[in-house]
């Protein structure tokens, strides 16, 4: 019986020690599958963390342009709305020029703006009925005298001189085939200047369009500036 007793106790023996092994070796491997699984939980936190930092600061940078843009969108019109006040005020002060002056200011677009010398001028109704003779002659007159000014400067003081001045605007004109623009019937709903008309072609002289052109030219400079197009 004591050798029997012996061996069931060592048997024993050594069962609990491999039981204290085996719980030893399960504790580590537990210990170690948290350590594993802290380290990941860690991990896939720190980078959670880090994605949303980065669509924080890239939300933040686009309400920034938003905001940016806005801003610029904002001083475009404002820059818009004072350029529109000027326009306005200036071609007020155009269209409300003394007499003498506006037909002078005419003229010397028609200069500018002639090709043929036989073109038709066509005004607004109330420059037309104003004005419009006046331009016409002026102009005419200014054409011709750069075909002959001395003939035409020896011829003034006259009445008999004004008629021979007369004649020979008339057969300059006819020998160079200027000065003989016409004052057309028909009348353009404009508020100053003038449109040329020969034949087809028009050229448009009115204070709208030339204020119109440079206006856009003038908010095109403004967009490069603001927004660097």
């Amino acid at each position: 019986m004591d050798g029997i007793e012996k061996i069931t106790a060592r048997i024993r023996a050594d069962a609990d020690a491999e039981l204290v092994q085996l719980r030893e070796q399960t504790e580590a491997q537990i210990l170690e599958i948290q350590t594993q699984s802290k380290a990941q939980a860690d991990q896939e936190r720190t980078a959670i963390l880090a994605r949303g930092r980065r669509a924080a600061e890239e939300r933040l940078e686009r309400l920034k342009s938003a905001a940016q843009l806005e801003r610029r969108k904002l001083e475009l019109a404002a820059k818009q709305e004072v350029l529109s006040e000027a326009f306005e005020q200036a071609l007020e002060k155009l269209c409300a020029l003394p007499e003498e002056e506006y037909i002078q200011l005419l003229t010397g677009m028609v200069l500018q703006a002639v090709s043929t010398g036989r073109e038709q001028l066509v005004f607004s109704p109330r420059d037309r009925s104003r004005i419009g003779k006046q331009v016409v002659v002026a102009a005419n007159e200014a054409l011709v005298k750069e075909v002959a000014p001395e003939l035409l400067d020896s011829l003034t003081d006259s009445r008999v001189g004004a008629l021979l001045g007369k004649v020979v605007n008339s057969a300059a004109a006819q020998i160079t085939g200027t000065g003989l623009l016409s004052l057309s019937e028909e009348t353009r709903p404009i508020r100053g200047g003038f449109i040329l008309v020969d034949g087809p072609v028009e050229v448009n002289c009115s204070f709208e369009t030339l204020f119109r052109l440079q206006r856009e030219k003038l908010e095109k400079q403004a967009a490069e500036i603001l927004f660097g197009n």
